[in-house]
């Protein structure tokens, strides 16, 4: 599905893998090569790193993150779950094992909130401009 929406757009999803500082540094040297127009990072705890943001930055690669804490330190956007929110629920979890509760018998959490932030900085630096309507959806938005 992707592939055919990313073909009628003109473009071509290319994955590449990493899950350590080698494979981070291997998946920028494929990215290059093949011209990458854009990236996108997929959540995973290990990917939640500066260095990738380094890259994208030293590439002029439009990349977009899962947490605002990758735009804050010049990422150029990010739609995830709050970080701030998880980390809360897991107060309240643990808060209820330490008075007795069985963590067996307590629900698994989904994220209820989500966050976007834009980073103008960094998009003017790409001579992209952000629209008007992104702007206003955004919870945070970094000049």
């Amino acid at each position: 599905m992707r592939s055919m929406q990313a073909q009628k757009l003109g473009e071509k999803i290319e994955i590449v893998h990493a899950s350590s500082e080698a494979e981070i540094d291997a998946a920028f040297d494929r990215l290059r090569g093949i011209r990458a127009s854009a990236l996108l990072v997929q959540p995973d705890a290990f990917l939640i790193n500066k260095r990738i943001v380094a890259l994208a930055a030293r590439d002029a690669l439009p990349a977009m993150y899962q947490t605002r804490e990758l735009v804050a330190a010049g990422g150029l956007m990010s739609y995830g779950s709050s970080l701030a929110d998880m980390y809360r629920q897991m107060g309240v979890y643990a808060g209820k094992v330490l008075k007795g509760a069985n963590p067996a018998e307590m629900p698994v959490l989904q994220p209820t909130k989500f966050e976007m932030a834009i980073n103008l900085k960094i998009a003017k630096a790409l001579g992209l401009t952000v629209p008007d309507k992104m702007l206003a959806l955004a919870d945070e938005v970094i000049e």
